[in-house]
């Protein structure tokens, strides 16, 4: 079910979530489907995004959903094992702020995150460049913190049409 994206401001998106223990719950499967059926529709709405938390939607779980061309799997309880010593910049926006503005901040260039599929299996995975950036950025949502905390120099913000004329017809 599709699901409204809670919006910058609402104090949901300020809180931790708390792990999930019951992998044979009917409520972690309709979490699943409906960050699934949300992303899907904001990608359609947006013609861009890559991934949903559990706490956009108003759930407090650890539970993220990635759908990119390399990779589609709910993660949860996903946690970084480890960062690489080299960062890079990279503007980053998200549905929680309906992709009207875009910060600048500094992510690791590559992360290992350990995670639960939906049996409760565990997998290592290892991401660098813009798939560590996104599996940071929804990490982050299950701690509370949004982009605009990782804001490396607060007078840097571009609306999503400037970010669009610079950046989007680039790759």
């Amino acid at each position: 079910m599709i699901k409204p994206i809670l919006q910058l401001g609402n104090n949901t998106l300020r809180k931790k979530s708390s792990p999930v223990k019951d992998f044979q719950s009917r409520d972690l499967k309709s979490l699943i489907e409906d960050l699934s059926d949300t992303l899907h529709k904001a990608q359609r709405e947006f013609h861009y995004g890559r991934g949903i938390a559990a706490p956009q939607i108003s759930e407090l779980k650890r539970v993220i959903f990635i759908d990119m061309p390399e990779f589609k799997s709910p993660l949860i309880n996903p946690r970084m094992m480890w960062a690489s010593d080299r960062k890079f910049e990279v503007w980053d926006s998200c549905f929680s702020f309906n992709l009207a503005f875009f910060v600048l901040v500094d992510r690791y260039y590559s992360v290992k995150v350990e995670y639960l599929d939906q049996e409760g299996r565990k997998h290592t995975i290892e991401a660098e460049d813009k798939f560590s950036e996104l599996l940071q950025h929804e990490i982050d949502h299950l701690d509370g913190i949004l982009a605009t905390d990782r804001m490396k120099d607060k007078k840097k913000i571009m609306m999503r049409s400037e970010w669009e004329k610079a950046f989007k017809s680039s790759g």
